[in-house]
């Protein structure tokens, strides 16, 4: 299923729903950060979704990594809740999910990054590299805190 990332965008279809999903911000010891390539609109991606029925939300976390780059991590606290009413995503189906989602801090715990249904490449990126390849500003913003190791979950 296609998707279109609408961000500050006033022509923007209006939202239909609220879905829980998370991102997941982890870097290797060189300080690279995971990155996936997604096949739904070909944007760099921190790994994330929406949580399952039954699950606890960092064990979405965990799931969602490992499905999409092949690597293992463990949840080790919250970048931050990114809930911009200006960022909606709208899918080829119909639906128009306004944003929500809760960006990890996850370690690197093992397996090599490897692509999957909904990543056409996987990689760790390097901080310079960041700004050679095409990444949704609100992705851009939850990596930037990653980075930026705050005292305090982002909530906005």
């Amino acid at each position: 299923m296609a998707r279109i990332e609408h961000f500050n965008n006033p022509n923007a279809p209006k939202p239909s729903s609220i879905v829980v999903a998370v991102t997941v911000f982890v870097q290797d010891e060189q300080g690279r950060v995971l990155l996936i390539q997604r096949t739904d609109n070909g944007l760099w991606a921190l790994p994330g979704g929406a949580q399952d029925f039954g699950e606890y939300i960092a064990e979405t976390a965990v799931r969602e990594t490992r499905e999409e780059t092949g690597v293992e991590i463990e949840v080790t606290g919250v970048v931050g809740i990114y809930t911009n009413p200006n960022h909606v995503v709208e899918y080829s189906d119909g639906e128009v999910r306004q944003q929500f989602s809760i960006c990890f801090q996850g370690r690197y715990v093992s397996g090599e990054p490897t692509t999957s249904d909904e990543s056409s490449a996987v990689r760790w990126v390097t901080q310079d590299e960041l700004d050679e390849i095409p990444i949704n500003p609100s992705m851009r913003l939850r990596i930037n805190h990653g980075l930026e190791r705050r005292s305090h979950p982002y909530i906005g």
